[in-house]
């Protein structure tokens, strides 16, 4: 979980203006071992938060959304295909992309009759 730099600054002056690190801890629902982290930073003058740097996609997801809306049946492998990439950066594209691709097998009346038979028999 990530602090704000204002907390954190508040954390620390409370414990150089005499707090304990237990108080300090209880009063701003840190644990003392990040206070103790935080103390160490400080030293360094590098007190901010860690910013995640988001990794760049391989794959457009402008692209892969025609792609799929121009061919619904497309099978991953076939969409791998198409965007030179491996099925699970496919299938994690489309996972970030709220798409399913779930197949559907169609029944036949002949089987759809079958099963009936066998659920009556058991």
């Amino acid at each position: 979980m990530t602090y704000s730099l204002d907390l954190r600054k508040k954390a620390l002056k409370y414990i150089e203006n005499g707090g304990t690190w237990e108080s300090a801890s209880k009063i701003f629902e840190v644990t003392t071992r990040t206070l103790a982290n935080w103390l160490r930073k400080q030293k360094f003058h590098d007190l901010a938060p860690k910013t995640r740097r988001q990794s760049p996609s391989k794959i457009d997801s402008n692209k892969l959304k025609k792609y799929i809306e121009d061919n619904p049946n497309a099978y991953l492998r076939e969409i791998a295909k198409e965007f030179n990439s491996t099925l699970q950066g496919i299938f994690y594209a489309c996972k970030r992309l709220k798409i399913t691709l779930k197949k559907r097998r169609s029944t036949t009346k002949k089987e759809t009759k079958k099963n009936v038979k066998n659920l009556k028999k058991n």
